[in-house]
């Protein structure tokens, strides 16, 4: 009987035994698990953890360079990373050019209401060469030939010196071949193409090369000696540009262009002087003309981003300069811009300073030479500018072009950029 208790007990206290250790190593897998789960969790909060915008930072405070999450509009911080983990020589830049060619558009500035902020690159484009030589030397071809300064004054050689005293260089003697497709002095930018194209190729020439994200230096000195940005944005970027001056800088960025559209323009056969149009201006304007002019530019950018052309002519209306030019300089302006729009036109406008007038149209898909007229409604647009301005006896040409989203860029350099190993477009 003694026996039989003792080996009950014994088997009791190994069961408890083996109960207790399952217990134990139950209880430390429990632990283990919930730990992984902590390290799990806070592995994905630092993953999904959200990069700070700028504008959530402190002044002189930067996103975390650790990580690798930015933000779509984060570019300039996309970009100051890319630099400053790349390295490279640029030997490039240490390299002057003989010879260099540069194409640069024509550009159609305020767009209406949008005055000294507002501008758009046009397809007719214009080339300029520059080339060291032994003696200064301007020579030009096609529109405005004999009209061109062909001296220093001329804004190509302005725009050039800019350049190489950016460069901290002596400009060496050069001679200018400028082949000009863009009327001149009409309201289409010649002047803005001339000064971007002289500093590009000044850059080209010098072996200089500037920093664009964060300071968008080339717009710096064109914006400065044009004293806006409407035209020479375009110029340089393309496509739809809107410019302002921070404070501290010339700053732009690019607006939608709607696809589809069509330029087409009254170019009148007599110069538009910018400082005559300029003198018409008032020198205020009021609370409710301002209000006018701010509603409108909305109304525009909002047409061009949405791709909606027939608020376009709501978005062209304005009160600050059009009008006092229409009265004072160009009686057909307003004329004209209604029978534009009558004829199917989605709006239209006085080109920069004048005394071009543009109007925007729709329908178009492909090369228009192969497409149906009656889709579009250029021809009839054409046709009624063309009515208008022989209704007030002034001659003109009639041209249809469209936007172009690219701006300024070299076409041929000597030495070239191109080498055996990488080919530029054009084998430049």
């Amino acid at each position: 009987m003694s026996s039989n208790n003792n080996t009950k007990l014994l088997f009791t206290a190994a069961g408890a035994a083996i109960g207790g250790a399952a217990v134990s190593f139950a209880a430390l897998k429990y632990f283990e698990q919930k730990k992984e789960i902590a390290v799990h969790k806070e592995a994905l909060a630092r993953n999904y953890r959200r990069t700070p915008s700028y504008m959530e930072l402190s002044a002189g405070e930067e996103p975390d360079a650790r990580s690798s999450s930015l933000l779509p509009h984060n570019h300039e911080e996309r970009m100051r990373r890319r630099i400053a983990n790349r390295v490279a020589v640029e030997e490039d830049n240490s390299t002057p050019r003989s010879s260099v060619t540069v194409r640069v558009p024509a550009t159609s500035a305020n767009m209406g209401p949008g005055y000294d902020c507002l501008g758009m690159a046009v397809d007719l484009w214009s080339e300029v060469t520059v080339s060291r030589g032994d003696k200064f030397e301007i020579t030009a071809e096609g529109d405005g030939a004999d009209e061109i300064p062909k001296d220093e004054t001329n804004y190509l050689v302005v725009g050039l010196k800019a350049a190489f005293e950016t460069a901290n260089k002596p400009v060496p003697i050069l001679n200018y071949h400028v082949v000009s497709r863009i009327p001149y002095a009409r309201g289409l930018g010649s002047s803005s193409a001339a000064i971007v194209a002289g500093i590009i190729a000044g850059l080209v020439l010098a072996g200089h090369r500037l920093p664009c994200w964060g300071s968008e230096a080339l717009l710096q000195i064109a914006a400065n000696i044009e004293g806006h940005p409407d035209n020479v944005a375009p110029a340089i970027y393309g496509g739809i540009q809107l410019g302002i001056h921070t404070g501290t800088r010339w700053f732009t960025e690019r607006i939608p262009c709607p696809s589809g559209m069509q330029l087409v323009m009254f170019i009148p056969d007599f110069v538009g002087k910018t400082s005559a149009a300029r003198g018409v201006l008032k020198e205020n304007v009021t609370r409710e003309e301002a209000a006018f002019n701010i509603g409108r530019v909305a109304i525009m950018t909002h047409s061009l981003c949405t791709g909606n052309l027939d608020n376009l002519k709501y978005g062209v209306e304005d009160k600050m300069h059009q009008p006092q030019r229409g009265e004072h300089l160009y009686s057909y302006l307003y004329p004209m811009i209604e029978a534009a729009q009558c004829a199917g036109a989605c709006a239209a406008y006085l080109s920069g300073a004048g005394p071009t007038v543009m109007a925007l149209t729709s329908g178009a898909s492909g090369d228009i030479f192969t497409q149906r007229e009656k889709e579009r409604t250029d021809q009839a647009v054409a046709k009624a500018m063309i009515q208008t301005a022989e209704h007030f006896g002034l001659k003109g040409k009639l041209m249809v072009t469209t936007a172009v989203n690219e701006g300024a860029h070299v076409v041929k350099v000597e030495p070239p950029f191109s080498s055996d190993r990488i080919t530029y477009r054009d084998n430049i």
